[in-house]
């Protein structure tokens, strides 16, 4: 029998200027599932994805294992020296397939539906962040803190950067001074001894399927003198607090799947792993 990869329509241009075709996987002429491939220029070069990958018939014949590899195939014609998947946390033949064609879990998507404005515990206070200036230095600092984290993950140092959005010229990089943003740190009573971390909380990132908005948490970081002092988890009631009172109830977030202290926090606080992101060098 043989397997081969069709275009099912014309390829098109993506909003950020990339190119993205869907394809049929057909056995012996016979569809029996399909994929799509995306490329999308990213800090200079182009970055793949595959997604909708479905085998609709004869399953665990190795057509998915064809479909992702020739998918990755038409991604390096394409120019990508990357490929992302994001898999759904509830499709488990899914993560063994990237598993198994050599991809690595580098992140978690977690999510959680809130109910309660939870209590702060008590002998500590919530500033902003008092200059302009000082936030700046912060960012900047963070953005290179990021960059190394991610390269630890398994990118190049130039995709860690590009995923940053390549500094303050990219208006599509985040940015903690941005509408919506709300950027607090952590001290002792009465803005006393700290700070002892920060949080960024980008409300209303975007509107979930149903039309409810979704607020993310962008970062959490606690001071390294202060760590082991459940100040991570203060940080993280402080941004369903601040969800709450602006009208938010969905609160989802990025961990590194490295940072298995940062994960049991998020889900002893009842957030649920929802997808997660496998890379592969091409």
């Amino acid at each position: 029998m043989t397997t081969t990869l069709r275009p099912e329509g014309p390829e098109t241009p993506t909003a950020a200027g990339g190119r993205t075709r869907r394809w049929l996987i057909l056995s012996n002429g016979h569809p029996v599932g399909g994929l799509r491939t995306t490329a999308d220029p990213l800090g200079g070069q182009l970055w793949g994805r595959i997604s909708e990958l479905e085998i609709t018939e004869g399953r665990g014949r190795g057509r998915g294992t064809f479909g992702g590899l020739a998918a990755e195939e038409v991604l390096r014609t394409w120019g990508c020296a990357r490929v992302d998947v994001a898999v759904p946390e509830s499709a488990a033949t899914a993560r063994g397939l990237a598993v198994t064609l050599g991809y690595t879990e580098r992140a978690l998507t977690m999510s959680k539906l809130l109910a309660t404005a939870p209590d702060l515990p008590a002998g500590l206070s919530v500033r902003p962040f008092d200059r302009p200036a000082e936030l700046r230095a912060w960012f900047d600092r963070s953005t290179e803190d990021y960059v190394r984290v991610m390269t630890e993950s398994g990118l190049t140092e130039e995709q860690a950067r590009a995923r940053t959005g390549a500094g303050r010229e990219n208006p599509a990089a985040p940015d903690p001074e941005a509408p919506g943003s709300v950027v607090r740190r952590l001290y002792g009573a009465e803005g006393g001894e700290g700070p002892y971390g920060l949080l960024w909380l980008q409300l209303c990132l975007r509107d979930l399927p149903d039309g409810e908005p979704l607020a993310w948490v962008m970062k959490v970081e606690v001071s390294p003198a202060h760590r082991g002092r459940g100040h991570g988890r203060t940080l993280m009631l402080l941004a369903e607090r601040e969800c709450l009172a602006a009208g938010v109830r969905n609160l989802g977030l990025n961990v590194f799947a490295r940072n298995e202290v940062a994960v049991r926090l998020y889900d002893s606080l009842g957030y649920e792993v929802t997808e997660r992101l496998y890379g592969k060098q091409l």
